[in-house]
């Protein structure tokens, strides 16, 4: 049965360590709300004191979805988040209960209600900094040959390979970039660009959203990291990674090379000090949260709080919004 009524949906994005998950739990709370994660490193198993997971108790307080949800040697996408999360919030709904979205990953957020794809946007999250996917690329081109890597594209994605020549290395590389970094081939982004100009004019909205953002002055937001970095280092981060490596979780997993994790596999393997280690996960916490600012400051949809100091007034705003009429057009 096809119904004009839109899904109310609640989101609440911000960086790492803005304080999202004690406030998305009074929402919760208050709300009659169960949440869906949108982090792409809390969904994986074993990995707790690296990604801030909800506590047990925390989530005894409130249903949580999409956390403790796939194993860290598995590849998850952002469409396949994008599918997951609909049928959590299909399954939220039908119980009578509002879905809360909470996280920082605006990249899985894009993909599931825009549906898009960008080929040259990829979140710097966690394990998908394009810098970064770009210089190993170039550095594995240096080392193992154009060939080598022609035939990886080949396997992973045969539509691109087959339109463009051996010798061109630039698309190669950035071909590859696109995969690595959002898990999607290049010939599936061009294919869905496609659709959406041919889809251009129709309303494909499932939802009606309200996107709550959080921040804090900067320098703020830094001593929390630091703390929570420092936190996470007394709470066994390091033995956390060493479990992960003794079951056989190599190193250089997806999974295993996002913030925390890598500078852990580092330490251990000797290339870096305990003193390097530390300052160097401080600093690139630091900076994934600038690119987190980064990516939702694009989106002129999000309205942004302080976590503590205006806490009543987004209760207040997600009051007013529940009762408004169920068909404004998200830009």
């Amino acid at each position: 049965m096809v119904t004009s009524e839109l899904q109310p949906l609640l989101v609440l994005v911000g960086p790492t360590g803005i304080g999202k998950t004690e406030l998305s739990l009074q929402i919760a709370e208050h709300f009659a709300c169960e949440i869906v994660g949108v982090d792409s490193m809390q969904v994986y198993r074993q990995m707790d004191i690296g990604t801030a997971k909800p506590t047990a108790e925390e989530r005894l307080r409130v249903p949580h979805h999409l956390i403790d949800y796939v194993d860290p040697a598995e590849e998850y996408t952002a469409g396949r988040f994008a599918r997951d999360a609909e049928k959590a919030i299909d399954s939220i709904a039908a119980q009578g209960r509002l879905p809360l979205l909470v996280g920082g990953t605006g990249l899985y957020l894009r993909a599931l209600l825009d549906g898009i794809f960008d080929e040259e946007e990829g979140e710097g999250g966690d394990h998908s900094d394009r810098a970064e996917i770009r210089t190993g690329l170039r550095q594995r081109l240096a080392n193992e040959g154009r060939e080598v890597l022609f035939r990886e594209l080949q396997e992973t994605d045969p539509a691109t390979a087959q339109r463009l020549h051996p010798n061109d290395s630039q698309r190669l590389l950035r071909a590859l970039e696109i995969l690595l970094a959002t898990g999607i081939p290049w010939s599936e982004h061009l294919r869905r660009q496609q659709q959406r100009e041919e889809q251009a004019g129709r309303d494909r909205r499932r939802y009606n959203v309200l996107t709550l953002g959080l921040h804090r002055p900067r320098p703020e937001l830094y001593e929390r990291i630091d703390r929570r970095v420092a936190e996470m280092v007394e709470q066994g981060l390091l033995d956390e990674v060493r479990h992960l490596l003794a079951r056989g979780y190599d190193g250089g997993l997806k999974a295993m090379q996002s913030i925390g994790y890598r500078h852990m596999v580092y330490f251990l393997e000797g290339t870096w000090s305990w003193q390097e280690t530390l300052e160097l996960l401080a600093r690139d916490t630091r900076r994934y949260a600038k690119r987190q600012l980064t990516w939702f400051g694009r989106d002129k949809t999000i309205e942004w709080f302080h976590p503590e100091r205006e806490r009543d007034t987004v209760l207040q705003r997600i009051g007013a919004f529940l009762k408004e009429p169920a068909g404004t057009k998200r830009p």
